[in-house]
């Protein structure tokens, strides 16, 4: 069992990032992971720095703690030649701690250069196919052209390469993109306890670690922990259909004011009982995660890791199957 913590990059500015994800460290969690967006969920979260940038950063001033990005298209608003480049310098960088999370990404964040983002889920996924083609092919060194039906390289080389790449877990929400993962990935990616998403990446060859984020929010009672989700957070609870599709945060404000406190408290380990959390670990231990994500959505993140080191690193390390 992994351990990570989320650093909401949608909620913090990059100075602040860093220092939670050194501060991660040291409580002792095995790994950071970062969502790689153009925008925040909704505007009063107010931030959304580049996330290349503030993990470089981290990389620097940290010695142990694995990078994850959680995750990264690179199909639209940046081209996988790119995020070929960008992530082999990443682990050059972090001496080998890097971990490269892949998805086939939201309206949100890709409409924004201009050329739209596929409505099509299948195109989605043939894009996400041709750009993992194309980051393992510049990955094997010298000169590579390639020519899909959707993405385009021409007589690109990446010059420094680790001896140690990356691996590259793919963000599933069905069936079709647990094979990719199984296919052309590393490992699986989700945001939901669906053991059959585990299933499907298994049953296709799959064999790398499998990632979830468990949504939570540590305050010193239920309601405060809840009510900063509902301001904030409340996207969470609309599923993955809707935050592929919705271009601004206008639109997830909008499509989410009828989210209640229960809605909330349904879904995320609100306030301060340790066995909530566990409880919350457990479901996605079930469903056969082994790299689960401490996502915090409260309003003290200094607050949470205490209470994540102090009642929680040895309970959910500890967690088997059922």
């Amino acid at each position: 069992m992994k351990v990570g913590y989320k650093l909401a990059t949608e909620s913090f500015g990059p100075g602040e990032l860093i220092r939670q994800a050194v501060r991660a460290e040291q409580a002792g969690f095995d790994f950071v992971e970062m969502s790689d967006h153009f925008h925040p969920w909704l505007d009063n979260q107010g931030h959304s720095p580049f996330t290349w940038t503030v993990l470089g950063a981290i990389a620097v001033k940290t010695e142990r703690i694995g990078l994850v990005t959680g995750v990264t298209c690179p199909t639209v608003r940046y081209h996988p030649a790119i995020i070929a480049q960008a992530a082999a310098t990443l682990a050059l960088v972090c001496d080998g701690r890097f971990t490269l999370g892949v998805g086939s990404g939201e309206r949100l964040n890709e409409h924004v250069i201009g050329p739209g983002f596929p409505g099509s889920v299948r195109v989605r996924h043939e894009m996400l196919r041709e750009a993992l083609e194309i980051i393992r092919s510049l990955w094997r060194g010298g000169y590579r052209s390639y020519e899909g039906k959707h993405l385009r390289l021409e007589d690109a080389r990446v010059f420094d390469l680790p001896e140690q790449l990356p691996l590259i877990p793919v963000a599933a929400g069905g069936a079709a993109a647990a094979r990719i993962a199984a296919e052309l990935g590393d490992g699986l990616f989700a945001t939901e306890p669906k053991s059959e998403l585990v299933r499907h990446y298994r049953e296709a060859g799959g064999s790398g670690p499998c990632y979830a984020e468990v949504p939570m929010a540590w305050a010193a009672d239920e309601h405060t922990a809840a009510k900063a989700v509902l301001e904030t957070s409340r996207w969470a609870v609309t599923g993955w259909k809707v935050m592929s599709e919705l271009p601004n945060p206008a639109n997830f404000d909008a499509a989410t004011a009828t989210v209640r406190e229960e809605d909330i408290l349904e879904q995320f380990a609100c306030g301060p009982d340790p066995a909530r959390y566990v409880e919350a670990a457990q479901e996605y231990v079930d469903a056969g995660f082994d790299h689960l994500v401490m996502q915090n959505a409260g309003p003290d993140p200094d607050g949470f890791i205490d209470f994540y080191q102090r009642e929680l690193d040895h309970r959910i390390r500890a967690l088997q199957p059922s």
